[in-house]
């Protein structure tokens, strides 16, 4: 990991909150964005990019970071919103809204590749942050394994879909149910599934 946050805590910023989003790709439920604001003295091991990470070291670390941190917070977007103002906008309406659940104010954010729309932190738009930067996979952390508990919710009354295994991704076995069973209330109706399906 580069030392983004201790070049911030040389300039004499403290606060630091890495952002950063999971769910953008996935054809049904919320995007999600995680706020994480690492505690400087208290270091967290185990810290990537959550998609390079097992299940079990996920929730490992996400213990981690809910013991340790300052603060984090989740935000979300519903299917419904990203169908209405598309997922870029709803990206970062996730992100405003996990900023806004912090219960300590960031001096600075760190977000994994765009700059929020719509805030008035200073902030650092970092490419591949989420393997760069300790507070973004924090982030990337945090808002995996909130996204998939919800994805499992989902999945025990929005049967047929394969959501426990697919996360809400269009896999093959979660494209062909759509078809034959249409789209849910929880479906991204505006998405269109890649490939030779007919929609």
């Amino acid at each position: 990991m580069e030392p983004f946050e201790r070049d911030l805590r040389d300039r004499g910023v403290h606060l630091v909150a890495g952002l950063d989003e999971v769910g953008r790709g996935a054809l049904f439920g919320p995007v999600l964005a995680g706020a994480v604001i690492l505690d400087p003295r208290k270091p967290i091991e185990g810290l990537d990019d959550s998609k390079k990470l097992s299940r079990a070291q996920r929730n490992t670390a996400f213990s981690a970071i809910d013991a340790g941190a300052l603060d984090w917070s989740v935000g979300l977007a519903s299917a419904p919103e990203i169908d209405r103002i598309n997922i870029l906008q709803a990206t970062h309406l996730a992100m405003r809204r996990a900023l806004a659940a912090l219960r300590v104010t960031p001096e600075h954010l760190l977000v994994d590749a765009l700059v929020i729309e719509g805030v008035d932190h200073e902030q650092t738009a970092i490419v591949r942050g989420d393997a760069r930067c300790q507070s973004i996979a924090a982030a990337s952390i945090v808002a995996k394994c909130a996204r998939d508990a919800l994805i499992e919710g989902y999945g025990r009354n929005v049967q047929g879909y394969g959501l426990e295994r697919n996360m809400g991704y269009g896999t093959e076995e979660h494209r062909a149910a759509i078809l034959r069973l249409g789209f849910s209330d929880f479906h991204r109706k505006t998405f269109r599934v890649q490939g030779s399906l007919p929609f």
